[in-house]
């Protein structure tokens, strides 16, 4: 077979999850319903964070990141898929699939970190309380998170100039929703040989370390509540962990299932359904389990709702619209 040079592939083909023309608008209204959905339950969670003031300590300030990132992270892969769906194709430019894969290799890595940075915030409130004010001061949190973006955007920087060193051929067809970079090496017509240890080796420093890093921190925290006796502090403590910890589950456990069982589903089709649980349902759900697990977080949406439900612009419009016009017109 033929092949040109990449500066001559105008675009890919993305095969996406079906090829049935009956199946594409109940897969579209899905996963705009779930792409809608991710958006406003995380939007939600950084206006309850910046709102409340009692919620300005490191623990939620790394959970409005998340947010922020977890739309992000959404919003680098549904959008297209959706506009591919809506108008019945299946391309995406060389250089849109270049920018994807930069900015959903940025914003998975910034996941990893953050859980990280949240499991150690937690390991510090527990077992090191009378120091948590010191150690985890919003100076160095706030460094902490742009170091891990600095290190992010380069790192996805080098993955992205590797990548556009590689060969394909015209009409080059990826089997997944996405530019997913192991997917993008597979099908190239070039040695991906140093592409592959270079995303292997950055799989492990930026997936298996911050996991381990997790590991650790959560049995330091377990062995801090054994030694507690009583069973109040004991539920108070594991309390403000139970949020992070599902999240870290779904997060990881979907991740795991997608990378290191690859050589079990050679099915595209499987990895693509795993591969959805991690890029789309993970961040949807994050907004439920901290809001449905967390009474502070409860408490300021709630508290949110009632300030936009009072709020005289509002009051005014409503009042307006169901109320004045109606007598208006009885008279």
């Amino acid at each position: 077979m033929e092949t040109d040079n990449h500066t001559m592939i105008a675009e890919f083909l993305i095969l996406g999850l079906s090829d049935d023309p009956d199946l594409q608008p109940i897969l579209f209204g899905l996963f705009l319903s779930m792409y809608l959905v991710t958006v406003l339950g995380n939007l939600l969670i950084i206006l309850a964070v910046s709102s409340d003031s009692h919620l300005h300590n490191p623990m939620y300030f790394f959970l409005s990141n998340l947010s922020f990132i977890d739309i992000c992270f959404i919003s680098t892969t549904i959008p297209k898929m959706l506009l591919n769906m809506k108008s019945q194709r299946k391309d995406i430019s060389y250089i849109e699939c270049l920018t994807q894969v930069y900015f959903f290799n940025t914003f998975a890595g910034m996941d990893n970190f953050l859980l990280t940075l949240m499991a150690y915030d937690r390991y510090v409130a527990i077992c090191h309380p009378l120091n948590y004010t010191v150690i985890m001061n919003p100076r160095i949190c706030a460094l902490l998170v742009l170091m891990f973006w600095i290190i992010m955007f380069c790192v996805s920087l080098i993955h992205v100039l590797l990548m556009n060193e590689l060969n394909f051929s015209r009409g080059t067809e990826i089997p997944h929703f996405f530019c997913e970079l192991a997917q993008v090496f597979n099908v190239s017509n070039s040695d991906t040989h140093i592409n592959n240890v270079f995303m292997y080796v950055l799989t492990f420093l930026l997936g298996v370390i911050p996991m381990t890093g997790i590991l650790m921190s959560y049995s330091q925290i377990a062995s801090a509540l054994l030694k507690m006796s009583s069973t109040v502090s004991k539920y108070k403590a594991f309390s403000t962990c139970g949020s992070h910890l599902c999240v870290v589950c779904l997060f990881y456990g979907s991740a795991i299932g997608v990378y290191f069982s690859s050589s079990v589903l050679h099915s595209s089709y499987k990895k693509m359904v795993a591969s959805l649980i991690y890029t789309v349902v993970s961040p949807m759900l994050n907004p439920f389990i901290y809001s449905l697990r967390n009474k502070d977080v409860k408490g300021a949406l709630g508290e949110l709702f009632i300030r936009v439900a009072s709020c005289p612009l509002w009051t005014k419009d409503f009042r307006t619209k169901f109320i004045l016009r109606p007598e208006r017109q009885n008279l």
